[in-house]
């Protein structure tokens, strides 16, 4: 539900106004989304270059194998593993070496001396900068390609059980934390007087626990997450010692110790608070509770600033504190929501003043997360093609979509609440009076003394009759209000479209951003090997004597690097198969500096010529560089560029 709704009596021009901010807010998010940034910004981190590279064969052993970077990583003992045909390690098993320089990233483990020829495998794992685990493996040979008995787990790190589990985990925290931000939010700044109502009190302290048993799970299953992805290594004492020892580990404690603060604001908010009738002294500890619960609340929102996207990459000491402004805005506009929500259905006495009042917050909460939106846009996504082409984009396209369904949602929720009136509330009581729900009788009863002479327990059950026939006949007048009932239906479709919003919004956070992936995919299309295949070419000469022209055709098999098959035929200018006295080539790599690497092929018949065993050590544009000799004098060489991988 959003602002656009005015006071009852306000000038009408005013309301076309607010709808058109409001609609110029959405406009302004949807377009902003795909603003083009050049400047280079990076989350999840990404492989993008190692040395040998993927798919390549070397002559010789190198003395180590490097991998580079988009960002930032923590790696430790066994991070990159180098395994031989046989499945065992060829790497010295030392933690990797930092090899960064300047803005390039890149790590690095050294290989056992005089290892054989064949196909090696390079496996590696590590934590990115925003938190998140990343894995992968390539393979690259020597002398030759082999057989190779390396098996590498199926699922990614940070799959399976563990990460569903985590990953639920995960969206718990932000529920509880809208539920606990904007629950408190809603009580001091739209009712104060629902401190006292305890359907208010449940929601707001079922959020803190919600929040604090994740986090809990969440801290326990980090060693696992980002590792083995084992249960049993939750309890691993070393392990749970190396996660505190991180940067998302300490904001999981850090988080903790605030919510410790956050259960005293709850305990003096529903306690001295809900009971303080003195209006100067509730105003004065309004605003202190106000204060105190917003550096509360802005510190467990950093929580997720400084651990996660916008802790890495571009302006990152603006981003963090866009990004709690962004958590705030939310968790209000969500979680006053979930509030209003549960004051329509179960405490009848709230009044259109109130409903108002969140009216105008939750326009300002959808100011701030608009223009908090355009902005991490523009630092995650980045250009129109990673908008489209990257599932990072894709879901934001989602939850723009959603908040778009919320807005037209909302402008429904402001019709009713323009029409809203507390004549239902007068008529079960004052907005002040909290009435218990039916559940809730047994609570109220007790409070009562039996009268001298009345058997308690009579007394009692004639108190919780009296309870349960005023909630029923509050609740009777109150879905006698056409305008409430039909504001709490909207404000219903709402809260459901809320939730999947939540949840695509948690799916979000753990996508790698669109710009990084374009970069990685531009890094990985750069070292990757050509796509493979038969290598044909035909090449006209002219030596300039007596029969001197003619075509050379050439076959390359398979066509990548590794071993290949050659075969070279000579025809005449009349197509025939034509001998010649000298035929060599050669095969250089100019990008790579590589060559020229000399093919000297045996005659197999009449202009046909073969050489096997030709060795491509690195995939990428060849020159083929052919010699003819068709006399003693005539003589000529031609080349053609392929690309070979």
């Amino acid at each position: 539900m959003t602002a656009t709704a005015p006071r009852l009596g306000a000038s009408p021009i005013r309301r076309p106004f607010a709808t058109a901010a409001l609609v110029a807010a959405l406009v302004s998010l949807l377009f902003g989304l795909m603003l083009a940034g050049a400047g280079p910004a990076s989350a999840h981190a990404a492989l993008t270059g190692s040395d040998p590279q993927d798919g390549a064969v070397v002559a010789t052993a190198p003395k180590e194998v490097t991998l580079t970077f988009s960002e930032a990583i923590a790696v430790g003992d066994g991070s990159i593993r180098v395994l031989d045909p046989s499945s065992k390690r060829a790497d010295t098993g030392a933690e990797p070496k930092d090899l960064s320089e300047g803005s390039t990233v890149r790590y690095g483990v050294e290989l056992n001396p005089g290892l054989p020829d064949g196909t090696y495998t390079v496996a590696w794992q590590a934590v990115s900068a925003d938190s998140h685990p990343i894995s992968g493996a390539f393979t690259f040979s020597i002398g030759a390609p082999s057989e190779t008995t390396v098996a590498l787990p199926s699922e990614e790190v940070g799959g399976g059980p563990v990460g569903v589990v985590y990953g639920i985990a995960r969206y718990a925290a932000y529920t509880g934390f809208i539920l606990l931000v904007g629950g408190a939010a809603f009580v001091l700044g739209c009712w104060p007087r629902g401190a006292s109502a305890r359907p208010m009190q449940r929601l707001v302290v079922r959020g803190w626990v919600t929040l604090t048993a994740a986090t809990l799970v969440m801290l326990l299953l980090r060693n696992p997450y980002t590792g083995s992805g084992k249960f049993a290594d939750a309890f691993d004492l070393d392990g749970l010692q190396a996660v505190l020892d991180t940067k998302p580990g300490a904001a999981l404690v850090s988080r903790l110790l605030l919510l410790g603060a956050a259960a005293l604001f709850i305990a003096v908010l529903f306690g001295t608070y809900a009971r303080r009738e003195d209006a100067v002294e509730k105003k004065d500890l309004t605003f202190g509770l106000a204060v105190g619960g917003g550096v509360v609340a802005a510190g467990i929102a950093a929580t997720w600033a400084m651990s996660e996207h916008a802790s890495t990459g571009l302006q990152a000491g603006i981003a963090m504190p866009v990004d709690v402004l962004h958590l705030l805005a939310v968790a209000a506009w969500l979680g006053g929501l979930v509030s209003l929500l549960v004051a329509l259905y179960r405490t009848p006495d709230i009044g259109s003043r109130a409903v108002r009042r969140f009216s105008r917050v939750a326009f300002g909460s959808v100011l701030v997360l608009a223009a908090t939106g355009i902005y991490q846009s523009w630092r995650q996504v980045g250009s129109w093609s990673a908008l489209t082409g990257t599932r990072y984009g894709q879901l934001l396209i989602i939850k723009v979509a959603l908040i778009a369904v919320l807005l037209a949602v909302a402008w429904f929720s402001r019709r009713w609440t323009a029409r809203l009136t507390d004549t239902a509330a007068a008529s079960g009581g004052a907005e002040a009076t909290d009435t218990a729900a039916p559940e809730d009788a047994e609570e109220v009863s007790g409070t009562e003394e039996a009268p001298d002479g009345v058997d308690p327990a009579r007394a009692a059950q004639l108190a919780r009759q009296r309870a349960v026939l005023t909630a029923t006949k509050k609740k009777r007048i109150r879905n006698a209000d056409p305008e409430r009932s039909g504001l709490r239906r909207s404000v219903l479709a709402e809260a459901a479209v809320a939730v999947v919003l939540l949840a695509v919004t948690t799916v979000l956070t753990s996508t790698e951003p669109g710009r990084t992936e374009e970069e990685a995919g531009a890094g990985a299309a750069a070292t990757a090997p050509a796509a493979t295949g038969p290598v044909n070419l035909s090449m006209p000469f002219d030596t300039g004597g007596q029969n001197g022209k003619g075509t050379v055709r050439i076959d390359i098999d398979p066509g990548r690097t590794g071993s290949n098959e050659l075969h070279v035929w000579v025809d005449g200018s009349d197509g025939k198969p034509m001998d010649v006295p000298e035929l060599k080539i050669a095969l250089t790599l100019e990008a790579q500096e590589i060559g020229p690497l000399p093919v000297v092929p045996d005659r197999l018949a009449e202009g046909h010529w073969s050489a096997s065993g030709v060795q491509i050590p690195m995939a990428g544009e060849w020159k083929v560089d052919v010699t003819v000799r068709t006399s003693d004098i005539d003589q000529v060489t031609i080349d053609e560029n392929v690309k070979i991988g």
